[in-house]
C-alpha cells in the first residue's frame, strides 16, 4: 500500500496593516535614506545602519519637540535658581521617555491607526471625541507660548513681534504643507541640527565636572525642598512628559509608513532621542548654572528672553546670541510638531485623509486645520494687552490635568489582546508603566491643584499622595497577580495558523470583538470621567479669575 507525500503547508506570509489610507502605505522614505515596501528585513552591519538612516526621525523628532521653549524657560530656571542641584531629575526621566513612548511605537507600527481612533473604537465615541477635544484645546494654548518664545527670541535682536510671529508662523506652514514627507522630516532635522549649540554655550559658561556628576547622582536641592522646588521639579517633569507625544509619534510612525519589521530601528530612534532630549535639557541647566553663579543674576529667572540679556552680560554678545537661536529653534519645532499632532488626531476622528505625503491640493482639510492652529495661536501672540501670562499658567494646569486620562489610556490600549495580540505588554512592563503612570498622576494632580490652590502645601500634599499612591499600586498589583494566575490555569487551543510575531499586525477595526468591560473597569471611567469634569471646572473658574484681576 503506498501513500501519497503529504503536501508541506507554507507558512502564513507578511500580513500588511490594516491602514486607513493608502499614502500610508509604500517605501519609507525618511530625510537620510530609503527603504523599499516589500524589503523583509534581512541585513548586514552596513544595510543595518542604512536602514537605521531611513527610519530614524518620529522618536527623534517627539524627543527634540518636546525640549520646546516651556522647556528651554523651566531648565534654564532650575540652572538659575538652584544651580546644579536638580540634574538627578532629569536621569529620572530617561526610563520615564523610554518606557511610555516604546509603547506608542508599537501601537503605530503594528495597528496603522492613530492613537484618537483607537481610543475611539475601543473605548467610546465619547473619550474618543474627550481625547481629541482635550487636544486640541492643550495644544493650542501650548502653540500660543512657542510664539510667545519666537517674539522672545527675536526680540533680542531686534525684531519686533509684528515682524517676527507672522514670518515664523508662515514657514511653519509652508515646510508642513510641501506635500513630501521626506522634505518636511529634514527640515525638522535643520531643528534638530541647531540644539547642537548648546554644546558650545555648555563650554562658554565654564562648567565644574565635579558638581556635575554629584548633582547627577546625589539627589539633593539646593535651599531644601521648598515648595516652589518641588514646583519646578514637577514642571520639568510635566514639559518633558506631556499628552502631545503620543498622538504625534503613533501617526508620524504611521505616516513614514513603518511596519513591525521595523519596529526595533524605530525603538532605537526613540531611545536616542531620549537621551539627546535629557542631555540638551542638563546642558541648558548648567549654562544658567554657572553663567549666573555668583552673579546677581542667580536665584532670580524671569523669562527666558531675560536669561539671553542675563548671558550677554556675564558671556558676551555671542553667548546670548547662541541662547536666543536655541529659544527660536525649541519654540519652532514645538510648534510643528504639536500642530501636527493635533491634524493627525482630528483626521482619526473624523475619518479624513491625514498624511504629509499628500499635497494641500489633495488634503485641504488636513492642511487648514494644521495652518488654522498656527495663525490663531499667533494672532494671539500679537493682541495688545492679550492675558499670555494667564495663558501659560492654564498650559502647565491643563497639561497635569489631561494627563492621567492620556496614561490610562495608553496602558489599556498596549494591554488590549485583540488591538496589539503578542505585541502587547509583558508583565514586567506592565509593573514598570503602572508605577510611571502613578507617579505621572501623582505629579499632574500636585501641579494641578497648586495652581488653583496656591497656598496649598506642596510638600504635605506630596508626601500623603505619595503613600496613597503606593498603597493603590500595591492593591492593584496583588489583583493583577491575582488574576494573571487564574488565566494561566485555562488551556486555550489555537484554531488558527500561528502568524510569526514579526508579521503579526491588528486586523481592520471592523473585525475587533469589542472589548468587555468589566465592572471595575466602568468605576475607573467613570471616576476619571468625573475627576476630569470637576478639574477642568475649576481650571476655568481660576482662569476667569485671573484674567478679570
Amino acid at each position: 500500500m503506498t501513500t501519497e507525500p503529504s503536501t508541506p503547508v507554507a507558512p502564513p506570509g507578511p500580513r500588511e496593516r490594516a491602514v486607513l489610507d493608502s499614502a500610508h502605505v509604500g517605501d519609507i522614505k525618511g530625510a537620510f535614506g530609503t527603504i523599499r515596501q516589500h524589503d523583509d528585513g534581512h541585513r548586514n552591519l552596513r544595510s543595518k545602519a542604512l536602514a537605521l538612516l531611513a527610519i530614524i526621525g518620529p522618536g527623534l523628532i517627539v524627543m527634540v519637540g518636546d525640549n520646546d521653549a516651556g522647556g528651554v524657560a523651566t531648565y534654564s530656571q532650575a540652572g538659575q535658581n538652584y544651580g546644579t542641584s536638580l540634574l538627578w531629575v532629569l536621569l529620572l526621566l530617561v526610563p520615564v521617555l523610554i518606557v511610555n513612548q516604546e509603547m506608542v511605537v508599537r501601537l503605530g507600527a503594528v495597528t496603522g491607526v492613530g492613537h484618537a481612533r483607537l481610543i475611539m473604537e475601543r473605548f467610546g465615541r465619547f473619550w474618543g471625541w474627550f481625547s481629541v477635544g482635550d487636544l486640541f484645546l492643550l495644544n493650542f494654548l501650548t502653540v500660543v507660548t512657542e510664539f510667545i518664545g519666537v517674539s522672545l527670541a527675536l526680540g533680542y535682536f531686534g525684531v519686533s513681534k509684528y515682524v517676527a510671529v507672522p514670518i515664523a508662523a508662515a514657514g511653519l506652514i509652508a515646510i508642513t504643507a510641501s506635500g513630501s514627507f521626506r522634505f518636511w522630516e529634514r527640515s525638522m532635522f535643520v531643528f534638530v541640527f541647531m540644539n547642537l549649540l548648546v554644546v558650545p554655550l555648555f563650554f562658554m559658561a565654564k562648567p565644574h565636572s565635579g558638581s556635575i556628576g554629584h548633582d547627577l547622582f546625589v539627589p539633593g536641592i539646593q535651599g531644601g525642598a521648598t515648595s516652589s522646588a518641588v514646583l519646578l521639579i514637577i514642571a520639568m517633569v510635566g514639559t518633558t512628559v506631556a499628552p502631545w507625544q503620543l498622538f504625534f509619534q503613533q501617526s508620524n510612525i504611521i505616516d513614514k509608513r513603518i511596519t513591525p519589521r521595523w519596529i526595533n530601528y524605530e525603538r532605537l530612534d526613540t531611545w536616542i532621542g531620549a537621551f539627546i532630549v535629557v542631555l540638551g535639557a542638563g546642558a541648558l541647566i548648567c549654562i544658567s548654572a554657572f553663567a549666573f553663579g555668583g552673579t546677581p543674576y542667580a536665584g532670580h529667572f524671569t523669562d527666558a528672553g531675560a536669561t539671553a540679556s542675563g548671558l550677554e552680560h556675564v558671556l558676551g554678545s555671542t553667548a546670548g546670541a547662541f541662547f536666543a537661536v536655541i529659544l527660536l529653534n525649541a519654540s519652532l519645532i514645538g510648534a510643528g510638531a504639536l500642530t501636527l499632532s493635533t491634524s493627525y488626531a482630528f483626521g482619526d476622528v473624523f475619518g479624513t485623509k491625514s498624511s504629509l505625503h499628500r499635497s494641500f491640493k489633495e488634503e485641504q482639510g488636513f492642511y487648514l486645520i494644521f495652518g488654522a492652529l498656527i495663525a490663531g495661536a499667533a494672532a494671539i501672540v500679537l493682541i495688545p494687552g492679550a492675558p499670555l501670562g494667564v495663558i501659560t499658567l492654564a498650559v502647565q494646569a491643563l497639561a497635569g490635568v489631561l494627563l492621567p486620562s492620556a496614561s490610562m489610556f495608553l496602558l489599556l490600549l498596549c494591554n488590549d489582546r485583540e488591538v496589539l495580540g503578542p505585541w502587547r505588554n509583558k508583565p514586567w512592563l506592565n509593573a514598570l508603566a503602572s508605577v510611571i503612570v502613578a507617579v505621572l498622576v501623582l505629579l499632574s494632580l500636585i501641579l494641578m491643584l497648586t495652581t488653583l490652590f496656591p497656598a496649598i502645601d506642596v510638600t504635605k500634599v506630596a508626601l500623603i499622595g505619595g503613600a496613597a499612591m503606593a498603597v493603590i499600586l500595591i492593591a492593584f498589583g496583588l489583583v493583577a497577580l491575582r488574576s494573571r494566575k487564574g488565566a494561566e490555569a485555562v488551556t486555550v487551543i489555537e484554531t488558527t495558523p500561528q502568524v510569526p510575531k514579526e508579521q503579526w499586525t491588528m486586523p481592520p477595526l471592523a473585525l475587533l470583538a469589542r472589548p468587555e468591560w468589566s465592572s471595575g473597569r466602568k468605576v475607573a471611567m467613570l471616576t476619571l470621567q468625573g475627576y476630569l469634569i470637576l478639574s477642568i471646572a475649576l481650571l476655568i473658574v481660576k482662569a476667569v479669575q485671573l484674567a478679570g484681576g
